[in-house]
Order: structure tokens, then sequence, then C-alpha cells
């Protein structure tokens, strides 16, 4: 192969590695719109503001030190490199000296990491909303994302003792979603329920979100974003079955989302008698989320099928977490959690390279990390400085508690 040809070829994979990138980092607004229709109207601005400044957080923390935290360590190893900033970028006497071996830019590989963090982060913001004080929130950003997923990332993708062990997860049911989930609900446990959501014995009252015309756009924003998510991590378009790869990604990527839709609105009219609109919306999410520990192995109707599983768990899951008391106003920790476990353990079923061992251990390795550690810090955050608004404060809205504005002005009706 040729310079020319060799040089265009870094150049197509750098673009599209990039592309994907900006499609992943376009999750953020599917995640902020999502979550702003499932809240309630008084406390709009303050999920919005989280969601915000929680990807500059990631952005700026995994810049400094947490990609080389979780990239620049030694392989098989338990313990992370602990160092600052970037490497240097690729010359081209490294690309073509290099046999084939890098045909992307570094800065490209950081940027295609830095919002996946983001998205492990922004996971945690739907399932705290309405009752979480927002500087209590992004100081725990600040933990997670530059230290507990970079560590369990470092495990995973960067080489460590759950690669080595044979691990698979192709771009992040566990690693991204089941990390997401499990720092969650740590924060669940820590802060209660919302005031009202629960009553004597065993009653749960529905608490509508203000906006479900957002919700749905958010989550057509996810679907969206998500074939950057999958599409992005086969990491290179420039040959033939690179790119007939990325293909069939889409397609299982789109197949699932499909499928968890179908699922989750039959199981909600059956259960519920009702075409339950934010049911079917999680769905989406979880089939999307099930099919990412391996997008690439299945046939399409393979794919629809992990979806339509996900898209069953989902429901029993957020039901199952009311009973258990464990509010999570978006359903998030069903979504990315149970849903993301799923798509872990169904790597296996499609994939000869895969097997149950590693990938069970993988589960409980992740999720026991990510919820130890942020259960420590959520605690040590709630020692501190108190992790939860008044109740006061609750009742009026955290949009005029936390950032002094209303997303609605219109509708809000204040003291005399």
């Amino acid at each position: 192969m040729n310079d020319q040809v060799v040089q265009l070829s870094y150049a197509l994979d750098t673009f599209y590695f990039l592309v994907s990138g900006v499609l992943v980092m376009w999750m953020a607004a599917g995640f902020a719109m999502l979550e702003a229709g499932l809240v309630r109207a008084k406390n709009t601005t303050e999920i919005l503001t989280k969601n915000v400044v929680l990807f500059a957080i990631a952005s700026l923390v995994y810049l400094l030190f947490s990609y080389h935290l979780m990239y620049s360590s030694d392989a098989g190893g338990i313990f992370p490199n602990f160092g600052f900033l970037l490497g240097g970028e690729n010359s081209v006497d490294d690309v073509m000296g290099s046999g084939g071996d890098i045909y992307y830019s570094a800065r490209a590989d950081f940027f295609f990491q830095v919002v996946f963090v983001a998205t492990a982060m922004s996971i945690v913001s739907g399932a705290v909303a309405e009752r979480m004080k927002l500087w209590s929130f992004l100081i725990f950003a600040v933990v997670m994302t530059g230290l507990i997923y970079p560590v369990s990332g470092y495990w995973t993708w960067g080489g460590g003792w759950l690669a080595e062990a044979g691990f698979s997860d192709y771009a992040g049911s566990g690693i991204v979603h089941l990390a997401g989930a499990a720092a969650a609900l740590a924060g669940v446990i820590v802060l209660g329920p919302r005031k009202g959501k629960y009553g004597k014995n065993g009653a749960i009252y529905a608490i509508p979100g203000a906006n479900l015309p957002l919700a749905a756009l958010g989550t057509f924003i996810l679907w969206m974003g998500w074939f950057g998510f999958n599409g992005g991590s086969e990491l290179m378009v420039s040959n033939v079955d690179s790119a007939n790869n990325v293909a069939q990604v889409l397609v299982n990527t789109n197949s699932a989302a499909a499928g968890g839709v179908i699922a989750a609105l039959i199981l909600a009219k059956i259960w519920f008698r009702k075409a339950d609109l934010t049911m079917a919306l999680n769905g989406a999410i979880a089939g999307l989320v099930a099919i990412t520990a391996d997008p690439l192995s299945p046939s399409g109707l393979s794919a629809a099928i992990i979806g339509m599983i996900g898209g069953l768990l989902v429901v029993a899951a957020i039901v199952l977490l009311d009973k258990l008391k464990l509010d999570d106003p978006v359903g998030a920790i069903s979504a990315h959690g149970v849903a993301g476990i799923w798509g872990v353990l169904a790597v296996p079923l499609n994939n000869a390279d895969a097997s149950f061992g590693p990938q069970l251990l993988g589960i409980v390795a992740i999720f026991a990390w990510v919820f130890l550690a942020s259960l420590v810090v959520w605690l040590i955050i709630k020692a501190i400085m108190g992790v939860r608004v008044t109740e006061e404060e609750e009742y009026e809205g955290v949009d005029i508690a936390e950032c002094g504005m209303e997303a609605y002005p219109e509708f809000y009706v204040g003291k005399k």
C-alpha cells in the first residue's frame, strides 16, 4: 500500500471517528430533553443545568487526567497509573511505520472517549432528579468522571485485568451504561424518594412529567446518537470489511431499538391496560442499551429479539424498583442497568469468541466497583454539605431554589 493510500485511509477513519463522536455528543441533548420532559415543570431549569454542566465537567476532567488514567497503564493490571494531559499526536512517520496499527488520530480517540464518559454521567442525572442539590451533584460528577468511571474503563477498554480475562463489551452496555446505572442507584439510595411518591401500605403514586413531547424528542435524539455510539466503536470504515461491519452495526442498533419499543408497549398494554408512552420510550432506550454490548455479531432479527427482551425487562424493572421504593423519575436505572446486564449476558449467544464466565465476572466487577465507590462518595458529600434540598424547596421546585429561574414562568405561582 503506497503512502498516499495510507494517508487517505488515515484521514477517512479519523473523520469517521470524529463524526461518530459528534453524534454521541448529540446524545447529551437527548438526555437533557428526555429528562426535562419526564420531570415536573418546576424542576426543568435545574435538570437542564445539570446536563449542560456535567458535560463540561466531563470534558475538562477527562482532558486533564482521566484519559491518561484509563488508557496509559500496563496491560492486565488492577490499578491504573495516574498522569496528566494527553500524549503526543501521531506523526506521518508513526503512521507509516506502524504496519496499519495506527489508523486514526490520537485526538480523535480522545474526543470519542470523552463523549462516552459524559454519557455515563448523564445517566445519573435523571435518576436523582427533583430533590438533589445541584452543587452536590456536580461535585459527584467530578469524582465519577475523574476516577470511578476511568478505573473500570481501564480494566476493560484500557487493557486491564477484565480485558485479559476475556470480558467482551463492544460499545459499553456494561462499561458505560451499567456503570452509570450503578452510580445512580447508589445516589437514589442515599437521597431517598421524592415527597409524595410512596404512601402507606405499599401505595405508589405516579408523578407525571411536564412535557412528554420533549421526552419523545429526547428519545429520538438518543436513538439517532446511538448510531455514532455503536457505529463509531467499529473504529474504522476505510476497507470493505469494516464498512460492511458498520452497516451491520447500524442495522442491528435500529432493529434493537424498534424491538424494545414494541415489546415494552405491548407489555404495558397488557399490564396497565394502556399504551404507556413513557414505557415505550424506555423500551427504545433499553433495546439500544441491550444491543450495545455486541451490535455486530447478531443478525437483524436476532438484534430485534435482544431489544425486545430489553424492552420487557425495563417495564418489569421500573415496576419492581417502585415496589422497593427506589424512586427513579426517568427509569434510568432500569433502562441502563437492567438492560445493560442483559446486553452483556447476551453477547455469547451470537459471538463464539465470548463466554458467559468472563461476562458475569465483568458485570459483578463493574457494578461492585462503581456502586460501592459511588456510595462512599455520596455519603461523604452528604456528611459535608448534604445532598437533598429542603422539603419546602422540593415543594416549590428546585428551579427557584437552585437556579433562581423557572423554565415555564407563565405556569409558576410564587409566594405573594
